[in-house]
């Protein structure tokens, strides 16, 4: 049975997307990015109720950060692995496998908070294995849409998946805040798990041929990884993004993982404020994130990238300096459409100009920066924070993004050039 949002004549997809609605008229790529936006809502969200209950376990920014560290740590260790096998042994097998174990893994979480034995050190160590789960799909989720798409309708697909996964990651949190007040924690996760296995069976009606497969492991693994490690590093204009994805996860995206200590300690708000301060930054992502499906280029996204580093910087500042939850309503606004231009835009440059045989080894690269350092950031600030507090520790962070920028600026143009090109070789 074909569900509304996945039929082919129900909706106008080039009135509401513009560009990206060529992308949408492919039935499979259709159903996959439906499928792959809704399992990574429901990461977030799954992210954001394991927040609030180590906050309520712990009242402890420590723990905040221990606790995003666990679940983010496996990103760090085994990304560039995961993109090196799905090379190998096929894309959407590793996904299948990975939707499956996310979806036990919250399974029991959600068992624990329901029997009340959920203590602190089991969050660690089923934010550890949800890692790990994650970690082993990433590069691939990311990959698959180049086999789902004519050449043609390429950069429209790749502005639309991008955009639909970066605001994926502020929108699920910020629906979480809210369903925390109304039906708990553990219906939250529970919740993500129906949704796990939801992307798996949407999978299981998805097949394509993957060209390059070459289905065996073999010690010549590690030589992909470090042949995919050179090639970031030899690649000026891919090495700019990576450092700018890096600066952003240290300083900015972390105040993510550290959102129920700011709607606790800086603005005395509790799941209210937390519900607010996460929708605030949802809506600012999901308002930029349509805006840049329907834009559907890739001419002036390096401009983009590079100013999302200043006014993120300066909107957090802002958001961090009066101490009043309206007034921070606000600017998070503004925070969250800066980080997901920021990161739709350093994911299109990449894709737009990265050598098709190094696509999942630089993809998950760029997933470590941009989505696992973030990790280290949140460790750093919990444990600054405990000592100076929150408010003035993510403060003073987004203060050296705006050092970046100064950095950054005068390399743009010449970034451009080389990122933006239209058949990049």
């Amino acid at each position: 049975m074909r569900l509304f949002v996945l039929g082919s004549g129900f909706l106008n997809f080039d009135a509401i997307f513009g560009g990206a609605g060529r992308a949408l008229r492919h039935e499979t790529y259709r159903r996959y990015w439906f499928g792959h936006t809704l399992a990574a809502v429901g990461r977030w969200m799954k992210r954001t109720g394991v927040g609030w209950l180590t906050w309520e376990l712990t009242e402890s920014s420590s723990w905040l950060g221990i606790v995003a560290f666990a679940d983010l740590l496996p990103m760090m260790i085994f990304l560039i692995l995961s993109g090196a096998i799905a090379d190998r042994i096929g894309l959407m097998r590793i996904v299948k496998l990975s939707q499956i174990l996310s979806g036990l893994i919250a399974m029991v979480f959600a068992g624990l908070i329901f029997t009340d034995l959920i203590t602190i050190e089991a969050v660690v160590v089923l934010s550890l294995c949800f890692g790990a789960a994650e970690a082993l799909s990433q590069p691939a989720r990311l990959a698959a849409v180049h086999s789902l798409v004519p050449r043609e309708d390429l950069s429209s697909a790749i502005a639309l998946g991008s955009a639909a996964f970066n605001a994926s990651r502020i929108v699920g949190p910020a629906i979480a805040g809210g369903l925390i007040l109304w039906i708990g924690t553990g219906w939250v996760i529970a919740l993500c798990a129906a949704v796990f296995f939801g992307f798996y069976l949407i999978l299981r009606t998805i097949q394509f041929t993957e060209s390059n497969q070459q289905k065996k492991l073999s010690l010549d693994l590690f030589v992909d990884i470090w042949r995919g490690i050179q090639y970031v590093h030899g690649h000026s204009s891919i090495r700019f993004i990576m450092i700018l994805m890096v600066a952003v996860s240290l300083f900015i995206r972390p105040v993510i993982e550290l959102m129920p200590g700011v709607s606790g300690q800086v603005f005395e708000a509790g799941p209210a404020g937390l519900s607010l301060l996460l929708g605030a930054i949802g809506a600012g992502a999901l308002l930029t994130s349509l805006w840049l499906a329907r834009r559907g280029e890739m001419a002036g996204l390096t401009q983009l990238l590079t100013l999302s580093i200043l006014g993120g910087g300066l909107a957090l500042m802002l958001a961090m300096a009066f101490g009043e939850l309206w007034l921070a309503v606000l600017f998070f606004m503004v925070v969250g459409s800066f980080m997901l231009a920021g990161n739709v835009s350093a994911q299109s440059l990449i894709q737009n100009t990265v050598d098709q045989g190094m696509r999942a080894r630089v993809l998950s690269l760029f997933i470590i920066f941009a989505h696992g350092m973030p990790a280290i950031g949140a460790v750093i600030m919990g444990w600054v924070a405990s000592s100076a507090g929150l408010q003035i520790t993510i403060g003073c962070g987004a203060l050296l993004m705006v050092l970046v920028w100064l950095w950054a600026r005068p390399r743009a143009g010449e970034m451009a050039i080389l990122l933006e090109r239209p058949d990049p070789g």
